[in-house]
């Protein structure tokens, strides 16, 4: 089983706006996938939601993996991203995010908590 990473989602499901969104989405995320970010817990469907909104908006980025950290079906990664915005904003975030694979590898839920750095 070959597990994904979290950097390597955010790059396919976000900054290559060219490749499908479902495709990508189904890559890294599995069916049964929920997404936690600052208290709030969506299921897939809303996650696909809020993806396919911001993906509307961001027109260029980058990730920076900080540490990473496999254990079985655990994972953590610390990164920092930078986007660019189609209003011509830009936003720079530190994140820390903690998880679990499914048994295929992909994702079953993230948890994610960040904070602004200076752009």
């Amino acid at each position: 089983m070959t597990q994904v990473r979290i950097s390597d989602a955010l790059r396919a499901v976000v900054f290559e706006p060219t490749r499908d969104l479902t495709e990508a989405l189904d890559e890294f995320y599995a069916p049964d996938y929920t997404h936690r970010s600052d208290g709030e817990t969506l299921d897939r469907a809303g996650f696909v939601e809020m993806v396919a909104r911001v993906r509307g908006q961001v027109v260029g980025g980058s990730v920076r993996v900080i540490d990473e950290l496999r254990d079985g079906l655990r994972y953590a990664e610390w990164h920092v991203y930078e986007i660019t915005l189609a209003d011509g904003s830009t936003a720079k975030r530190e994140i820390a995010i903690f998880g679990s694979y499914a048994e295929d590898g992909r994702f079953r839920h993230l948890s994610e908590t960040g904070f602004d750095l200076s752009a």
